[in-house]
């Protein structure tokens, strides 16, 4: 669970005390923008107008070294010119991750600061936005195939196992919002559908590498047609058609989804390839998302974004299974 046992109040302690701790006024204030795996903080400094954005990192989700390891792929994407990606910045001591403490936080965190990045958020029914996405993606993408990352990197895996399966990085798709047995069970039929599929696909390097992992309207920001990619918390090894699933996460079930989905897809070959076989195979990692997503809901009840999803996000599923079961099943 997201920041359990502790209050909004520690946290807004630490994000003030941290400002000291970097190179920015000590005048600058701090304003919580959301919480979510981790609580992240727009600092502003009234005099000059510049802002910075705080993330304060959720205890034991990821290591030092998972997190240094997202800002190394940051730098790569950002000195390769692949996307455009925020900048973290150092502290005080010259390390880009301060871990500190404040009163009412049981143990330490981990801190990192970033630039502000400008932009918005592209509307939900933005065919050219959409397709800007798909072009993004497809260089990040052929970026990964490229690049060789540190020795040392370390990033969660998001595989069926760690995503619907025995060790789910995000809670059991079982303990979901308004649960019930039949739900369950049409849940059941889907995820082990899911399983089948994935298991074709395979986990080959082609296939399977480092990715983004949460590219929804969320974490996306159009500046002047520049497409800006920010909050890598949950980049790590997947299925690279996974990053065009989360782009239509929480509305799955849209009727303007089909289009954007295609309009990601023109994007995407642009830049890369992807043959019709697997651009048909899209809809089984929006469903992989979703469950996924349940699943997410159910163990971070505390959050906003849970209570506003809540039960009627799982019934809402159930639609979306049986027809993905009437299209995939036997």
């Amino acid at each position: 669970m997201t920041d359990a046992g502790t209050t909004k109040d520690a946290l807004d302690r630490l994000a003030e005390q941290a400002v000291a701790h970097f190179e920015i006024p000590s005048r600058a204030t701090s304003t919580l923008i959301n919480i979510s795996e981790n609580a992240t903080y727009r600092l502003d400094d009234p005099a000059s107008g510049t802002k910075w954005a705080l993330r304060i990192h959720r205890e034991g989700y990821h290591s030092p070294t998972a997190i240094a390891s997202e800002l190394a792929w940051l730098h790569a994407l950002s000195a390769s010119g692949t996307a455009k990606v925020p900048t973290p910045l150092a502290g005080k001591n010259g390390k880009l991750i301060q871990t500190l403490s404040a009163a009412g936080l049981e143990r330490p965190r981990n801190v990192v600061l970033f630039a502000w990045e400008a932009g918005t958020e592209p509307a939900s029914d933005d065919i050219a936005g959409y397709e800007k996405l798909g072009e993004t993606a497809a260089k990040m993408h052929a970026h990964v195939r490229a690049w060789t990352p540190p020795a040392w990197f370390e990033r969660h895996t998001w595989n069926f196992k760690t995503s619907l399966g025995v060790a789910p990085h995000w809670g059991r798709w079982r303990d979901g919002m308004g649960m019930t047995p039949e739900i369950e069970a049409v849940f059941g039929e889907t995820v082990a559908l899911i399983g089948q599929r994935l298991g074709r696909i395979g986990t080959g390097p082609d296939v399977f590498n480092l990715v983004h992992g949460d590219m929804r309207l969320a974490n996306l920001l159009l500046d002047n047609g520049t497409v800006k990619v920010i909050d890598f918390d949950d980049c790590g090894f997947s299925w690279f058609l996974y990053d065009c699933a989360t782009t239509v996460s929480f509305f799955e079930d849209a009727p303007e989804v089909p289009d954007l989905i295609q309009a990601w897809v023109r994007g995407y070959r642009r830049f890369g390839n992807l043959s019709p076989e697997e651009a048909a195979e899209i809809e089984t990692f929006v469903m992989l998302r979703r469950i996924l997503l349940v699943a997410w809901i159910g163990s971070h009840s505390e959050t906003d974004l849970a209570r506003s999803m809540g039960v009627a996000y799982t019934q809402g599923t159930v639609p979306l299974c049986e027809r993905y079961l009437s299209h995939f099943g036997a």
